[in-house]
């Protein structure tokens, strides 16, 4: 497969450089250092308007035939959005409120086309998966949490790792619960006449 553009990452995620590795798109990480605060409260919203300002943060100094992905990823129960836990005790909360229950999880992604003039136009969507977790035991809670694993990662937890043994079930992507929609946004790209055949 051809590129006829360059792709930026904007964003330090390696589960989210791996996903483009894995598909075969190359590409150039650039980490935006933008705000992260929104006033946004619906989860699709907050990963939407995150993804944004990502991806525009380094798309602004970008002069050149490029696409920059921007992405944001939140864990929802019951509408309240998890973020990253700061320490061993939100982990613990965490944990137990997703224990014996689905969740869902969103991500938010941004594309932002660029050229020689700088942007030509961009391109927000987010997409949602469900996720049930199996009834977790104090003493699973405590051992997860002694793991490096939980720190960064929306709902304490990564889908990929350790705690694959707890998940029951997924409906949806789950590569949106791992951080990039990876099919959604390689269709994006192609209706753009991005890749080459």
């Amino acid at each position: 497969m051809k590129q006829d553009r360059q792709v930026i990452l904007a964003s330090a995620s390696p589960r989210r450089q791996e996903i483009l590795k894995q598909v075969g798109i190359a590409f150039q990480t650039i980490v935006s250092d933008c705000n992260e605060d929104t006033n946004e409260h619906e989860p699709a919203r907050v990963v939407e308007e995150l993804a944004r300002r990502k991806a525009e943060a380094v798309a602004k100094d970008v002069k050149k035939d490029a696409v920059v992905i921007g992405a944001d990823t939140v864990v929802s129960v019951e509408n309240q959005i998890l973020g990253k836990p700061k320490d061993a005790a939100s982990a613990r909360e965490m944990l137990s409120l997703l224990s014996g229950r689905s969740h869902m999880v969103y991500t938010g992604v941004c594309l932002v086309f660029c050229g020689a003039d700088g942007i030509e136009k961009s391109q927000v969507f987010s997409e949602g998966a469900a996720v049930s977790v199996a009834k977790l035991s104090r003493e699973e809670i405590e051992a997860y949490i002694t793991t490096l694993e939980p720190y960064d990662k929306a709902g304490g937890y990564a889908v990929q790792g350790l705690f694959a043994k707890h998940i029951t079930k997924i409906e949806g992507d789950y590569y949106t619960i791992v951080g990039l929609p990876i099919a959604a946004i390689y269709e994006r790209l192609r209706r753009e006449g991005f890749f080459l055949s």
